[in-house]
């Protein structure tokens, strides 16, 4: 068995996430006590008692998205899990690559929470509200969908976001320009083009301002080489250089996530069995319509812990 640790990206959030954790293990309550403490806000209140739409901020989110899997992480720890000698790669969707770097080593738990506060409020800050859109394109493959997307910027941005898995692509750019990519999409036989409910356009060149304000944080955060390779999102290779991880986190903001092609090189390269740490089950499908044969464990309850240390030690 080659492991590979997965972590969730936004969207995977909660009202709730994490509670039955930080109830259960004095170590995941520490987890959200140090990021409450970094952020100097109760972030723990919100993503336990709500409102969603508080939650939903991606300012909010991503740092508590992180929290949730890093608390996970501790647990694991504390009941014997050495991430070196168990697992293999690690890789994480959009913000999941902080949390998958944090998880390594290469960042600490409150650095990475503040980074994620800055990426949030960049991201949100980069593009007026209701200028910028997202829109999923499903049944299509990544090429047809770039395509689509070329197709229709018609001088506006319009851009493939992120290639999820085999006929499941994400645009992302201005409103018209996704607008047009949906009638564009399903004219070439898109089985369902719809538009989704967020509140920036990610992962498109409309993010420079906010790949600008992570540079710039990045800059004065201390990288370690992680304890085990990262592969990133946008590389969909595996990388440990600090200085290379930095170029890359910045490069993601703008760039495709290709977390298709990530999944199908850590298969190729051995793994076939994908633990996502954290909230949700989103990747574990995902792995599952890229790569049929290969086992996916959502871990996000005391149960799914103990499950995997017993798949770990057994």
């Amino acid at each position: 068995m080659t492991i590979a640790f997965t972590f969730p990206g936004q969207g995977s959030q909660n009202v709730g996430m994490g509670k039955v954790l930080a109830d259960t293990f004095p170590e995941a309550k520490a987890v959200f006590d140090e990021v409450d403490e970094a952020l100097g806000q109760k972030l723990s209140d919100v993503m336990w008692n709500g409102p969603e739409d508080t939650l939903t901020l991606t300012a909010n989110a991503q740092p508590a998205l992180m929290a949730v899997s890093l608390a996970t992480m501790r647990v694991l720890e504390a009941k014997g899990l050495d991430l070196k000698s168990s697992v293999s790669f690690v890789a994480g969707h959009s913000l999941g690559e902080y949390s998958a770097l944090a998880a390594a080593g290469s960042l600490d738990i409150a650095t990475t929470a503040r980074l994620l506060r800055v990426r949030g409020d960049a991201m949100q800050n980069a593009v007026p509200v209701g200028a910028g859109a997202m829109a999923a394109l499903l049944g299509l493959d990544f090429d047809v969908a770039k395509e689509v997307a070329e197709e229709a910027a018609q001088g506006e941005i319009c851009q493939a976001a992120n290639d999820n898995a085999p006929g499941q692509v994400v645009v992302s750019g201005h409103l018209a320009a996704v607008e047009r990519a949906v009638e564009i999409a399903k004219a070439k036989g898109a089985r369902r083009a719809v538009m989704l409910p967020v509140s920036a356009p990610f992962h498109c060149s409309l993010m420079a301002p906010a790949a600008d304000a992570m540079s710039a944080a990045l800059a004065n955060a201390e990288i370690n080489v992680p304890a085990v390779p990262l592969v990133a999102n946008v590389l969909a290779e595996p990388i440990t250089d600090p200085a290379d991880i930095r170029t890359r986190l910045v490069e993601q903001v703008t760039g495709t996530v290709r977390w298709r092609e990530s999944i199908l090189w850590l298969t190729g390269n051995g793994v076939d069995t994908f633990v996502e740490v954290g909230t949700g089950k989103v990747l574990t499908g995902m792995v599952r319509r890229i790569h049929k044969e290969a086992t996916g464990l959502a871990v996000n309850s005391p149960e799914d812990i103990d499950t995997l240390m017993e798949k770990i030690s057994g």
